[in-house]
Parts: C-alpha cells; structure tokens; sequence
C-alpha cells in the first residue's frame, strides 16, 4: 500500500508562484511513475504532469514552460515548481502514483487527498 500526501497549496496573486510537494510512503517509490492531476470545480479531472522512474516528464499544453515536475527518490518525493499562475490554474490538485507514467488518470493506482490552488487575479 502507498500513501500520499500532498502540501504546498494556498492562495497566490497571479504570476505568482508556487511549489507542491507529494510525499509517498513505500519502499516503491524509486521505481514508480508519479503524476499530477487538478480539478477545479464543475470540470473533470485533468492531467497536468507526470514523471517517470527513469526521470522522463511530460505535460499538459497548457502549462508547459510555466510548470516543471521533479522527484528526489532519496525523500520519496515528487515535487511541482508553478510559474506565472493564472487564475485557470485554480483547483486542487491530486499527486498519484502508477506502474505506467500516462496522462490518463485511470492508470493510476494510488492518490493523495489534494492540495487547493487558489490563483487570483
């Protein structure tokens, strides 16, 4: 079992940023895909990041050039640096881990409980 715990969300101006942090428990962690996903109210659950074991990341167009994923295997962490942040970037967002790294949330296996991003503008 792996559990998921995410920080770093709140309240930021736009063009502000912000960094979320996703803590995993498990002795698996190395060797999973870790990804980040938001939903804001009224919409569906959306793919925004993710990060494969071997280090390979993609994104959503929409974030691409402001956002950047990372993990440090050392902390059992996956971390999303936001840059310039809109008010469209406000949801929560779910950091998730899978055997696959895929932009389809259904691959994944284990969520954390979500962190609010609240841009304002």
């Amino acid at each position: 079992q792996v559990q998921l715990v995410e920080s770093g969300g709140g309240l930021v101006q736009a063009g502000g940023s912000l960094r979320l942090s996703c803590a995993a428990s498990g002795r698996t962690f190395s060797s999973a895909a870790m990804a980040w996903f938001r939903q804001a109210p009224d919409k569906e659950r959306e793919f925004v990041s993710f990060i494969s074991p071997g280090g390979i990341t993609d994104y959503t167009d929409s974030v691409k050039g402001r956002f950047t994923i990372s993990r440090d295997n050392a902390r059992n962490t996956v971390y999303l640096q936001m840059n310039s942040l809109k008010s469209e970037d406000t949801a929560v967002y779910y950091c998730a881990a899978g055997r696959i790294a895929v932009m389809g949330y259904r691959q994944y296996d284990y969520w954390g409980q979500g962190t609010q991003v609240t841009v304002s503008s």
